[in-house]
């Protein structure tokens, strides 16, 4: 019987009033800014997969934000039609995220790509989802459109290259800089270069921080010519280094990437680090 909302709202309305009527007529409410969201993980129904024998999944997407990486999973439900069976799902796949002037992100699932801060994202996945016990294998694309406030974490650390491009049968000399602006965490970081196998091209350095990585099982001496890995310790704001680097190119061209390993401690906690993209050089 409808009495009791009817009576709540009446109630309502003789509380509401009062408090209205006693507000100054020169005030104004209080205006309190939002707390900002902390990072969290938010998800929504994308769509739903269907099979010729009553086979059934239905899949979200979730994100994660507020730290350097954009998360992103598609966790499933699945079932069989007249089956009582409780079914573990698993599913896999690629993802692509899309955000207004914004260049497209895309990864694997589950997994990460760079988050751009707040915004409307809409993410797309072409998944494939088992159970087990099996019964259920479907596979297609799904699609939701997340909203996320959290704000983009601040860059801690930052490395810059002074060119971008190397060219075939030429040695190029680059200087790395790499910066750590934060005053958490510590001045040691790894920071490594690599191009591709198989193409001849070389990487050398005079710097004594820098090695060429070992391969293959001890007393093996073989390193790899075609990658870097320099040690640095002494990172602090206000003081960046510098690393000089020959990369020598062949007739077959070859890009360059680099990364840069950190730590952000928190006690003895395990995973405080992180792992920042560095500049990729093309080649012509």
């Amino acid at each position: 019987m409808p009495t009791r909302p009817t009576t709540l709202r009446a109630l309502a309305g003789a509380f509401v009033l009062p408090l209205a009527l006693v507000t100054p007529a020169w005030g104004q409410p209080a205006q309190h800014a939002p707390a900002p969201e902390a990072p969290g993980m938010l998800c929504a129904v994308a769509g739903t997969l269907r099979g010729d024998h009553g086979e059934q999944a239905v899949v979200s997407l979730c994100t994660g934000s507020g730290s350097p990486q954009l998360t992103v999973s598609a966790p499933a439900t699945c079932g069989r039609a007249g089956v009582r069976v409780r079914f573990s799902c698993r599913t896999e796949g690629t993802w692509t995220a899309r955000r207004a002037g914004r260049r497209p992100v895309t990864g694997t699932l589950p997994g990460t790509g760079d988050y751009a801060g707040p915004g409307t994202y809409d993410i797309t996945a072409a998944v494939r989802v088992r159970s087990a016990p099996g019964g259920v294998d479907l596979a297609g694309t799904v699609q939701a459109t997340l909203s996320l406030t959290a704000p983009a974490a601040k860059a801690t650390h930052a490395v810059t290259v002074d060119r971008t491009a190397l060219r075939r049968n030429a040695t190029t000399t680059l200087t790395y800089t790499i910066r750590r602006d934060s005053d958490e965490g510590d001045g040691n970081a790894r920071f490594g270069l690599i191009g591709e196998a198989g193409t001849g091209v070389r990487l050398a350095t005079a710097d004594a921080r820098c090695v060429n990585p070992l391969v293959g099982r001890h007393p093996a001496k073989t390193r790899l010519s075609h990658s870097l890995d320099c040690t640095l310790t002494t990172l602090q704001p206000g003081h960046p280094e510098k690393v000089r680097v020959r990369v020598t190119v062949g007739a077959k061209c070859s890009t360059v990437v680099s990364k840069l390993g950190y730590w952000m401690p928190k006690g003895q906690a395990l995973y405080t680090g992180a792992m920042l993209a560095g500049p990729t050089l093309t080649c012509r």
